[in-house]
């Protein structure tokens, strides 16, 4: 039997477009998801500020370092836990040090931290 040509939609095509429609929209939520990391970068956080006049030689760097495959500091490599997490000490020398905390992600992107110390020995110090 031959149905007539009528303009109007039955309820099994609209819930297939709605099905169509919502399963692009969740396709594209997961991709935005799941870009998050190319599209942040490299991300260096220092957890602690060390001061920037110091009375000791040590001072101790720690962060954590995400989306990176390489990690500097100093142009020498430094590495991270399992968790991003690092912990370097530097050793300051006499005067004024600057540091740099580089990170590279796997697409070539770097981000770099850069802080300043001056390091004055103790017996150096005068009390009035």
């Amino acid at each position: 039997m031959l149905r007539p040509i009528t303009n109007t939609l039955e309820l099994r095509d609209i819930l297939k477009f709605l099905g169509i429609a919502i399963s692009i929209l969740l396709f594209g939520a997961y991709l935005s998801f799941q870009a998050r990391y190319l599209i942040a970068g490299p991300q260096l956080i220092l957890d602690y500020e060390p001061p920037v006049n110091n009375t000791t030689r040590v001072v101790e760097l720690t962060g954590t370092a995400t989306n990176i495959t390489h990690l500097w500091l100093n142009d020498r490599p430094i590495f991270t836990d399992e968790k991003g997490h690092f912990k370097e000490a530097l050793i300051l020398e006499n005067g004024y040090t600057i540091t740099t905390l580089k990170a590279r992600d796997r697409y070539g992107r770097e981000t770099e931290i850069v802080r300043s110390f001056v390091y004055t020995p103790a017996s150096i110090i005068q009390y009035n």
